[in-house]
């Protein structure tokens, strides 16, 4: 299992602990339906993260342009932000939970086409719904074009859930998550169910006999963010689930980075997710034997400019 979150203050992302046994796929059924009203502290929740929003925006954070002649990087930066966000944990778990600690890891991703299914809790309104659908889907055919990888937005037999909930969703939401991740450990539930406040989103990826190929994700996305900090959540939470788990105070232009100086996607991140799909590097490789590859690959990328 790996754990990746975004929290607000400080601004901070949790990075993979090790692979946990793997559930089977099912395709389960729907939760049942619940009053689509909004509680108070839900209403709270949303003035909050609205001005944590306004007060970034007004800093020049949470930038969306994906970078510039201020953020421009050499192949010799790109390939060493590589080794840092994929090769690497900033957090392990203990009894206790997760503990910052950074430790080495191996190139973790998919070898399976990704399906990836929205489900949204019974209090997101249907506007927001159709707003979210819509900018999923566009995503998730960039992430697709740029990683070389399948992967598409289906409702049959996904293997990665992006849900998208308000606080009173999420807080009756256990049982439908061991439905989604048969077999799902009792510590990944806490972390999905015990989230504070200062976390906007999460994503939780599992594999299959402490192999490093993923099988599973699911991503959790505050309904009640505005909407340019949802979006960010789901750019970054989706990129991390697909083998970019990690972080890092060097990377910029990136969103792998807890500065929170860009929301969206950048040039940078492109890059990365493209070596990390790169058919010259095997998933389960260590440091050692991926860092090499990855500066070439990197001094290719830079001389032939992103696709």
């Amino acid at each position: 299992m790996a754990l990746v979150g975004c929290d607000t203050t400080p601004p901070e992302v949790s990075s993979p602990v090790p692979p946990s046994r793997p559930p089977v796929a099912v395709t389960p059924p729907q939760p049942p339906a619940r009053p689509a009203t909004r509680s108070e502290d839900s209403r709270a929740l949303s003035a909050y993260f609205q001005r944590v929003q306004d007060d970034l925006l007004a800093r020049g954070l949470l930038r969306t342009d994906g970078g510039g002649p201020d953020t421009a990087f050499t192949d010799t930066t790109l390939a060493r932000n590589f080794v840092q966000i994929a090769l690497f944990d900033e957090f392990v778990m203990t009894d206790q939970g997760l503990r910052a600690e950074a430790t080495v890891s191996r190139l973790r991703r998919w070898e399976q086409p990704v399906r990836f299914a929205v489900e949204f809790g019974a209090t997101v309104p249907e506007d927001q719904r159709i707003q979210d659908r819509n900018t999923i889907g566009s995503y998730v055919s960039r992430l697709a074009r740029v990683t070389g990888h399948p992967m598409r937005v289906t409702q049959s037999d996904p293997n990665f859930h992006v849900l998208i909930l308000n606080e009173d969703d999420r807080l009756n939401y256990d049982a439908r998550l061991r439905t989604l991740i048969p077999g799902i450990n009792e510590a990944s539930v806490r972390a999905f169910m015990d989230v504070p406040r200062d976390t906007m989103c999460l994503v939780l990826a599992f594999s299959q006999n402490n192999s490093p190929e993923y099988s599973r994700a699911v991503a959790l996305i505050r309904g009640e963010h505005p909407d340019l900090m949802r979006l960010a959540c789901v750019h970054e939470e989706l990129a991390q689930g697909l083998g970019l788990a990690n972080d890092s105070p060097h990377a910029r232009p990136s969103i792998f980075n807890d500065d929170e100086e860009f929301g969206l996607l950048t040039t940078h991140d492109e890059l990365l997710l493209r070596m990390l799909y790169d058919d010259r590097l095997k998933t389960g490789m260590a440091e050692a034997e991926a860092a090499p590859i990855a500066r070439r690959i990197a001094a290719e990328l830079m001389d032939s400019g992103p696709s």
